[in-house]
């Protein structure tokens, strides 16, 4: 099968994209893979497969690779002695960029739009997964608990009462933007960094010590594949260091059982959330257990290399999730409409 890998994009998590990227080398060995790099200017380049690699993208030395283009059905790049048009020959997109781009909607519009089959979340999944107020909502909505929290903008004033708390950009991943905040000394450094982001946040309690529990997964054929449950080790929380630069992680996970009852709630919160609106995708799910109870803490609509570590078989399941993709509903215009007005407009 050949993988188009789209990665990069104009966002804080640009960098994480381009690791997670290289990294599905080693997890989709058996696939052709063909690079999409986007870089910070939204400009769109084809990375040739035994020339990627980390250094490429920080030296600006990718600008020598062939530009990329879209068009219905796929991307082209302008090459040869001639010049001419010529495809990129593909069978399925991975929409691989963290964050901003990749997360928010624009990537998936895109892909939508030029019908371009892809693994990744739709444009709405993507709209109620990117901001946490909105997630938030969501999954009160569709009834799986969710901590409490306070709502601000940048020009609101700010009132905490209770301490310990955790700020959170309400449009970022991967922990950027995010601090823990023990006392009021603390708490404007923490809205000023966190407003460096973003023009919004989030304020959560902070519980110490709180257990937190990761499931990835996705739905085939109206069946659900599940993950193991993993507990992932971390200090207060798990920081962007603790996620990204120990890679150690991604080969490591920790596989927990929960015992039946909360093995069960984990999994039933993740369909609930996942129902059709993440048809598509492949998505990771955080939750806590507070007094035995499961909250969600946090969706990751495209995880970092996908999660490919804590599935026994994830490129098994990568193929059949290609294979049986959804299908978008095509909308016939027949013109019958215009042709009424304008057949009354000649009487």
């Amino acid at each position: 099968m050949k993988v188009a890998i789209v990665f990069g994009g104009q966002s804080y998590e640009h960098e994480i994209s381009i690791v997670s990227s290289i990294a599905m080398k080693d997890v989709l060995k058996k696939d052709e893979l063909i690079y999409i790099f986007v870089d910070a200017s939204r400009e769109v380049y084809h990375i040739p497969t035994d020339k990627i690699n980390s250094k490429l993208f920080s030296s600006g030395e990718y600008k020598k690779f062939d530009k990329v283009y879209l068009k219905q059905n796929g991307f082209y790049k302008i090459g040869g002695f001639l010049k001419k048009e010529q495809d990129i020959a593909y069978d399925i997109v991975l929409n691989l960029s963290h964050g901003g781009d990749g997360e928010d909607g624009i990537f998936a519009s895109l892909f939508e739009f030029y019908n371009i089959p892809f693994i990744g979340p739709r444009t709405e999944a993507c709209v109620v997964s990117s901001n946490k107020f909105l997630t938030k909502g969501y999954a009160q909505s569709v009834e799986v608990n969710a901590l409490s929290y306070q709502y601000y903008t940048k020009n609101d004033s700010v009132k905490v009462d209770m301490f310990p708390v955790i700020i959170k950009p309400v449009k970022l991943g991967s922990s950027i933007g995010v601090a823990i905040v023990k006392d009021k000394a603390e708490l404007d450094y923490a809205l000023d960094v966190a407003f460096e982001f973003d023009d919004a946040i989030i304020i959560e309690p902070f519980i110490s010590g709180v257990k937190e529990y990761n499931l990835a997964g996705t739905k085939i054929n109206g069946e659900f594949v599940f993950s193991i449950i993993e507990e992932p080790q971390k200090a207060e929380f798990l920081d962007f260091d603790k996620k990204y630069l120990d890679f150690s992680r991604t080969s490591k996970a920790l596989e927990v059982d929960l015992g039946e009852k909360l093995n069960n709630e984990v999994k039933n919160s993740f369909k609930k959330l996942y129902n059709t609106l993440f048809e598509g995708s492949i998505i990771r799910c955080d939750f806590f257990v507070v007094d035995d109870k499961v909250y969600l803490n946090e969706m990751n609509s495209i995880p970092g290399s996908m999660a490919n570590y804590l599935f026994d078989d994830f490129p098994t399941m990568f193929k059949n999730l290609a294979n049986n993709l959804p299908k978008k509903k095509k909308i016939s215009v027949t013109y019958e409409y215009v042709n009424k007005i304008q057949a009354s407009k000649g009487k």
